[in-house]
């Protein structure tokens, strides 16, 4: 079994037909999904999903490109939604110098909400960052030292050097579809030398469908695409890295239950 631990199911392009999606990914071995909330307008809509599906979990938070539209939400409106018994992370939240839809210092604060968030709940945070590597390890550096929280960096595109320093804080690294494209010789050297117990595999679906679905809309189905990839850049099985990351899964997202019916029950 797999689980998809980073996906958008109710995006555009998944959203439409969300249950035969579904279907798709439990018949490719995909035994669970990690819902993820961008905006708190989808909070309610992204915990349904989680009601309705016993295999769906769901996470609240702000991704950075929206963090102008929430420059005021406070720590208290994270933490009421986070009781919810199908809410097991927090985020995605963090950086994004790429594309600057957001004010940096507005984001840089909301991040510190988020981690707060994480660190009271004990739920996992899901970090997403690009060019941002060295305010988000600032960040993350001085949050640490105010008191541990648990924590990935999702979809891994960075460099060697971030990753160590992510894996010497305590962090857990998701690797998504991008690992599988030819010119990203670099995160596959990264890929090869994460910790067994640190690693993670997402598809980020509907984004960045892998090799060889390149082109297509990316449904949750595709992480075993990722995973196999992933395994042989390893020089493991197809087996053993679904069963490690499953396992990381269930370790890193303690609130997560196991399903005790079938899926979609």
């Amino acid at each position: 079994m797999l689980i998809d631990s980073h996906c958008h199911l109710n995006y555009k392009g998944l959203a439409e037909d969300q249950p035969a999606v579904l279907a798709r990914a439990r018949a490719a071995g995909i035994g669970g999904f990690l819902n993820i909330s961008t905006r708190r307008s989808e909070w309610a809509e992204i915990i349904a999903v989680a009601e309705r599906e016993s295999d769906v979990w769901a996470s609240v938070g702000i991704h950075p490109h929206e963090a102008d539209q929430h420059a005021d939400l406070g720590a208290e409106a994270l933490l009421e939604a986070a009781r919810h018994p199908r809410v097991v992370a927090i985020g995605e939240t963090g950086l994004d110098y790429y594309y600057d839809h957001s004010d940096r210092q507005v984001q840089q604060d909301l991040f510190r909400v988020h981690i707060a968030v994480a660190r009271e709940t004990g739920l996992p945070l899901i970090i997403h960052t690009r060019d941002a590597e060295d305010d988000t390890t600032r960040i993350v550096t001085e949050e640490m030292g105010k008191g541990a929280f648990p924590a990935l960096i999702h979809c891994f595109t960075a460099s060697a050097d971030f990753a160590r320093d992510m894996l010497a804080l305590g962090l857990t690294i998701s690797l998504s579809g991008i690992v599988t494209f030819k010119n990203a010789r670099d995160l596959q050297a990264i890929a090869r030398d994460i910790p067994e117990d640190r690693l993670l595999v997402e598809t980020d679906a509907p984004f960045l469908a892998p090799v060889p679905h390149r082109g297509k809309v990316c449904e949750p189905a595709f992480v075993a695409d990722t995973a196999r990839f992933v395994a042989e850049l390893r020089g493991t099985t197809p087996e053993a890295l679904a069963a490690t990351t499953t396992r990381n899964f269930h370790d890193l997202f303690r609130k997560v239950q196991q399903p005790s019916e079938g899926p979609g029950a």
